[in-house]
């Protein structure tokens, strides 16, 4: 990963490992539960969060002082940091936990106090609750990660971004490790009214990305993190390594406030600099994870920038939205974690939902069952609402 140009040129960064991966979604609770329900071709009906154990989060008295959204956030990163096996605290450990919205359901509950019981009863912890913040502050809190604790809200890329912010971070030499992921809790009355409003989800409440009878997304939530760690640290601690992450970058389309770039000029940008980060050419990625979110527009721009990118040799793509739903920040992150899980299984997920890929799309979607096959590098796109573009690359540990 490069972190920066001299006359010289290039420089090259510390070696940035991914050392622990965690998930919560709407197939449950664990990086497990995740890659298992990826394997059917069929999605689980709901994109809820089921009801699950936070018990070893905290007490009653504890979770209450969390939103949604940060208790998604921490219960990921508590798989991934116990599955990384380091230990806190950590004086230089960075934490990037992202969001979309932030803390929404507390703000909902809040302003019905208010209208109902008065301002007086409006809860003293609202602010530290509703903050975009919260997730980051929380996890640098429970691991003792005594460096940068940040947070990007760039919508549907922000789970991307924090992963290659963090990834930044590492190999700079900045931080030995970098707790990074995204969360997202909005699935509530007025975040559907105002997405259905926009007529970004889909009427049939099925996703279907890429598909010729897509009509747009479903909302989804959850988390997911990773654990980045300087390579020769983890070497030297014996530690596992799952993959590394190899480039990453972020550009903008500067176009519309909600719909991409038709032409896909900065998902375009984004890729290519990824590549030259990552100091590969196209025909060495072996599999695309998609942003796909089964919209009209976005399926069809971000299928228009692969070709440009990747021109005739376009590798495998797939999206797990059609499973998960789209989860805004937390999408970005969950999508990374599923990356290294490819790279680690070698095996591609199916696309769920997509049953006729639209010929505009013109791109090879894995779609019925898994692909089973030889795969070292996988690049994983975002692009979100105002036009912001993200993509990393990971590649496979021999």
């Amino acid at each position: 990963m490069r972190i920066g140009i001299t006359s010289s040129g290039p420089i090259q960064g510390r070696r940035v490992a991914v050392t622990g991966l965690g998930a919560l979604s709407c197939v449950g609770v664990g990086v497990d539960a995740l890659w298992n329900a990826l394997q059917s071709p069929e999605a689980p009906t709901s994109k809820r969060l089921g009801e699950f154990d936070a018990s070893h989060i905290g007490g009653p008295k504890e979770l209450r002082r969390l939103d949604p959204f940060t208790l998604y956030g921490v219960v990921a990163a508590d798989e991934a940091w116990i599955n990384s096996g380091l230990t806190s605290p950590i004086i230089d450990g960075g934490s990037i936990v992202t969001t979309g919205i932030g803390g929404l359901q507390t703000v909902l509950d809040q302003v019905n106090t208010l209208n109902t019981k008065g301002p007086a009863r409006v809860s003293p912890f609202m602010v530290p609750m509703m903050m975009p913040n919260a997730a980051t502050a929380a996890v640098s809190m429970r691991f003792g990660l005594g460096g940068p604790a940040e947070t990007v809200t760039t919508a549907c890329a922000a789970g991307t971004h924090a992963i290659g912010n963090a990834a930044r971070l590492v190999a700079s030499g900045r931080c030995t490790v970098a707790v990074a992921g995204g969360a997202e809790a909005v699935m509530v009355e007025i975040a559907e009214s105002g997405f259905r409003n926009m007529t970004a989800l889909s009427n049939s409440d099925i996703s279907r990305p890429f598909d010729v009878e897509r009509d747009g997304f479903v909302m989804g939530e959850g988390a997911g993190v990773l654990i980045l760690e300087d390579w020769d640290h983890a070497i030297a601690r014996g530690a596992t390594i799952y993959a590394e992450v190899i480039g990453a970058a972020s550009t903008a389309d500067a176009h519309h406030i909600t719909a991409p770039d038709p032409e896909g000029n900065g998902a375009i940008r984004c890729m290519e600099l990824a590549l030259a980060d990552a100091d590969i050419t196209a025909d060495q990625v072996s599999h695309i994870n998609a942003h796909g979110t089964s919209t009209p527009l976005n399926d069809l721009a971000e299928s228009v920038a692969m070709r440009h990118v990747f021109g005739g040799k376009v590798p495998p793509v797939t999206s797990v939205k059609g499973h998960l739903g789209h989860s805004l920040s937390a999408a970005g992150a969950l999508e990374g974690v599923v990356s290294v899980l490819t790279l680690r299984n070698q095996i591609i997920p199916p696309t769920a939902g997509t049953k006729n890929v639209d010929p505009a799309i013109g791109l090879d979607v894995v779609t019925g069952a898994p692909r089973p096959g030889n795969y070292d590098v996988v690049l994983s796109n975002s692009f979100g609402f105002g036009g912001h573009n993200g993509s990393v690359i990971f590649r496979r540990v021999q």
